[in-house]
């Protein structure tokens, strides 16, 4: 692409990316049993085989029968991210992504219209990547509805999917949710890509997690991560992997205001 503003905007990146780096701890915390926080995983809102479901733009999967795992990206768009929907297309594989709105979403509008139009699931990382539990009530719905709305002006779809920053959410960031009309999905597999540009061990540290139904967290915003994304399909399509977003994971069922999926 890039924009006039891209050496800022790569700034800024670099700066968010360090404190979600400065975030890891925590990030482990949330996700490794030591919170009670209560997810629904996909199988359990599925239900049992049936006629199969349209993947749209993807061909047909039903993931009740097929060896399903969605790819999601936080934290874009960003310079990288073309190159990105460069690869997703050349593979025909879709992904869900949780955009951030500042220095992001109103940085690379293009690439938002870019998303929905070759249909990827687009979804909100907040406005700003503020911590929602440290947060009162309205300033959470400021950070929830600030990129639902410029996610809607762009693509003319209302984002109904989230992802809270660091995973970190409660019960108060639940009833806003669900106030908003908005599911929380968390992941079950992380590369920690905020820790490394080596592409190999990004590769490396998906396919040793990746099991059926999971849910592939990287951020498109990294050096590293892009770069790894061919061989993570290719790795996986070999396995017998078929790739869909978090809603066509779920499908039949589909993800409830207010509720968490991991």
């Amino acid at each position: 692409m890039p924009s006039p503003t891209s050496k800022m905007t790569k700034t800024g990146t670099r700066l968010r990316g360090a404190a979600i780096l400065a975030a890891a701890a925590s990030l482990t915390l949330a996700l490794s049993g030591c919170t009670k926080l209560e997810t629904a995983s996909p199988s359990s809102v599925r239900g049992a085989p049936g006629p199969q479901a349209r993947a749209a733009g993807f061909g047909t999967v039903d993931c009740r029968r097929a060896k399903c795992i969605a790819l999601t990206f936080d934290a874009g768009p960003s310079e990288h991210s073309a190159r990105l929907l460069d690869i997703l297309e050349e593979k025909q594989v879709p992904a869900t992504f949780f955009l951030l709105g500042e220095r992001h979403i109103d940085t690379y509008p293009e690439l938002v219209r870019r998303m929905a139009a070759e249909g990827h699931e687009v979804a909100s990382h907040t406005w700003t990547h503020r911590i929602l539990t440290d947060a009162d009530p309205d300033e959470i719905r400021e950070e929830l509805e600030r990129p639902n709305r410029e996610i809607e002006r762009l693509t003319g779809r209302r984002p109904t999917l989230m992802r809270p920053p660091q995973g970190r959410t409660d019960d108060t960031v639940h009833d806003i949710c669900r106030e908003l009309g908005l599911a929380e999905v968390l992941w079950t597999v992380t590369a920690k890509d905020y820790t490394t540009d080596d592409s190999d061990l990004i590769t490396k540290r998906v396919l040793e997690q990746s099991s059926r139904d999971g849910i592939i967290l990287l951020h498109d915003i990294y050096d590293g991560t892009v770069p790894a994304v061919p061989g993570i399909i290719d790795a996986l399509k070999q396995r017998g992997y078929v790739f869909v977003t978090v809603p066509q994971l779920l499908a039949p069922g589909k993800a409830e205001p207010g509720e968490v999926y991991r």
